[in-house]
């Protein structure tokens, strides 16, 4: 991998990390377009720059990390459901997304989704700093959706918060809040079982540095912005691009285009 691919990876994980846009679909179109989808480091590497998105959370919403421990437990509380089936079916889910067709699939059915989104939820919608405990456990539940590859765990934590009641905000909010602590976990356990394997070299700890660098300061401009568009112009937007970006996958298995990530 060169930093020119490293570059460009981190750049799209930075993007797609925290939209409702699923960053699986995006990085197998792009690692296999670059012609690096099928190399061990590439699966090793985006993995290990969602840390560097996971800090831009810590860093735009580092006042929320200071609250009381009743915040914690919030948090923990909308994660458990998501970690607890995730270790269940942790053999299922990597089988699945071994099958690219289901992570196109699941984008075009939460496109699908998304383009009615704002009208299913378009009733007095309320402003909310942190959920309650059952609102919190709700959402966690509605994260465990996301455990199907490529329907995007910002889409469905977004979606559990405004069937909450909550505003485009808010729901925005708390789902990269339950970024944190959920990708950490994610991140932390891929790297054990790349790690327990080989040690990356130095230039790979070199390009692993140089990902989450860029990563970071993308998933920053990212998440910014897209608080304030969803504010403003709801889903519809992203629903018609998770649409044309399954279509895109789908269009290139037919083609015969081998699309993986290992």
């Amino acid at each position: 991998m060169s930093y020119w691919h490293a570059l460009l990876l981190a750049i799209v994980e930075g993007l797609t990390e925290f939209l409702p846009v699923s960053s699986t679909g995006h990085m197998i179109i792009v690692a296999n377009l670059l012609g690096i989808g099928q190399l061990p480091f590439t699966d090793t590497f985006i993995t290990s720059i969602q840390f560097g998105a996971i800090l831009a959370v810590v860093a735009l919403y580092w006042r929320r990390f200071l609250q009381s421990f009743d915040f914690y437990l919030k948090l923990a509380a909308a994660f458990i459901p998501f970690g607890i089936l995730g270790f269940l079916l942790k053999d299922v889910i990597e089988q699945l997304l071994k099958d690219v067709s289901v992570v196109a699939w699941s984008l075009l059915i939460g496109g699908v989704v998304l383009l009615f989104i704002d009208q299913l939820f378009k009733a007095p919608r309320k402003q909310v700093t942190t959920p309650n405990f059952a609102q919190a456990v709700k959402i966690g539940l509605f994260q465990c959706i996301a455990l199907i590859p490529g329907v995007s765990r910002s889409a469905a934590t977004i979606v559990g918060g405004l069937a909450q009641g909550f505003d485009r905000r808010s729901a925005a909010d708390f789902s990269f809040l339950l970024a944190v602590p959920t990708m950490a976990v994610i991140t932390a356990y891929q790297l054990y079982k790349t790690f327990k394997v080989a040690a990356p070299g130095a230039n790979d700890v070199k390009l692993l540095l140089f990902g989450n660098v860029v990563a970071f300061i993308v998933a920053l401009l990212a998440v910014k912005s897209f608080v304030d568009f969803v504010s403003r112009f709801g889903f519809r937007a992203f629903g018609l691009y998770r649409i044309v970006v399954g279509l895109v996958i789908l269009i290139m298995l037919a083609l015969g285009i081998p699309l993986q990530i290992i």
